[in-house]
């Protein structure tokens, strides 16, 4: 039996549309997309999958953002689909009216989302349970999340987990293709000054709360005892010029480069091949499986609740370091033992890969979705049974 699946997206993000594509070719699923636009990401154009553009309205009230779309409502009409996947955000004023019409036409629902939010308040809390309870099956985006809600008394067959993941054939591609030609690599190192001393790389955007100010000032610790250390900064963002500033103050303007806005991943590549680690003191994300896919060790805070999902993929001592957050001499210290410790260094690498191809990849997350849409579409069918037979 085919499952109809609506899944509800505020937007298409490039990082998103494999997803979309794996989950397209899943046997026995048709699968649509009805998707939005973000102001601050831009959307990608669909393919492999039936997708249609949505408007949405934005704007806020009382200093708390709102949006209103309205293809959630319409799609949880009778007939529409057999599942709707909807985002579990309480800023979407159409939420709950779309999961109770969906729940009055037969209609299977999840909630797709990370389950908390960093900001957390009893409001908050108490407003996303009340919108989970209307819901077939909760969708997380890591297990620690969705054990607390087990542990919390929550069913454990309504909990799914869709490991946020990358997809990793571009970045392995990449890999090989600059690790196939020795030489290239070298010319490149060469051609950059950066083959004589360590390596620190970022790459992602640049904002306030991933904390660059501390990464550049334990760079300026460091390069009091490794004079040829550089750390390379991969991204832009309002606090470019600040951060800039910064490095000159602290007396490590040479040190510290910041190369602009790279998205192509050849030319990423042979930046995370000659890095000798990642390091995102902060709110760190899908960026930590993107410096895993290149066999990186990251460095990161220790405060789990400033991190989003994907920090599950973390295990400290074994594919990456953290240092106690906020304490530049434990950042630094973290960074200088992977420096100089060759064969740490070595084995969090060869740790950090295998996380990112063997178990936080596209076939793992999509499996998670289908499980939940499975799911839903047999409880929908369970109730019509129930229904139709009262008495038994």
């Amino acid at each position: 039996m085919t499952i109809r699946v609506l899944v509800e997206q505020p937007s298409l993000a490039k990082y998103r549309l494999p997803v979309f594509q794996e989950l397209a070719r899943r046997p026995g699923l048709d699968f649509t997309l009805c998707y939005s636009q973000v102001p601050t990401l831009p959307n990608v154009e669909p393919d492999g999958f039936n997708a249609r553009f949505v408007p949405s309205w934005r704007g806020t009230v009382a200093g708390r953002r709102i949006i209103w779309n309205g293809s959630c409502w319409a799609n949880a009409r009778r007939g529409a689909t057999d599942v709707l996947i909807l985002n579990w955000n309480l800023n979407h004023l159409n939420l709950v009216p779309a999961l109770l019409r969906a729940r009055a036409n037969g209609i299977g629902t999840i909630l797709w989302g990370h389950g908390y939010s960093k900001a957390e308040a009893r409001w908050r809390r108490l407003g996303r349970h009340g919108a989970a309870r209307l819901a077939n099956a909760l969708l997380f985006y890591n297990f620690s999340t969705a054990r607390q809600f087990v542990e919390q008394g929550w069913p454990k067959e309504r909990i799914y987990v869709a490991l946020n993941a990358l997809d990793q054939r571009p970045i392995q591609a990449a890999r090989r293709a600059w690790l196939s030609e020795p030489g290239r690599l070298a010319a490149f190192q060469k051609e950059q000054s950066i083959g004589e001393g360590p390596v620190l790389l970022y790459v992602s955007r640049i904002k306030p709360e991933n904390r660059l100010d501390l990464l550049i000032r334990a760079t300026a610790l460091l390069r009091k005892r490794h004079p040829l250390l550089q750390t390379i900064i991969v991204g832009t963002g309002a606090e470019l010029d600040d951060l800039k500033r910064l490095a000159a103050h602290e007396g490590a303007g040479e040190a510290v480069r910041f190369l602009g806005a790279v998205y192509d991943e050849m030319a990423l590549a042979p930046w995370f091949l000659s890095a000798d680690a990642f390091c995102y003191p902060a709110n760190i994300g899908l960026s930590l499986l993107h410096a895993f896919g290149y066999g990186l060790p990251v460095i990161t805070t220790d405060r789990n609740e400033l991190q989003n999902p994907e920090i599950e993929a973390l295990e400290p001592g074994r594919n990456g370091l953290v240092y106690r957050h906020d304490d530049l001499e434990s950042l630094a210290a973290a960074l200088e033992r992977v420096i100089v410790d060759r064969p740490l260094r070595e084995r969090l690498a060869s740790e950090a890969l295998e996380t990112a191809t063997q178990r936080f990849n596209l076939r793992t997350m999509v499996d998670g979705i289908e499980q939940a849409i499975r799911h839903a579409a047999a409880s929908v069918r369970s109730d019509e049974v129930v229904a139709a037979n009262p008495g038994e």
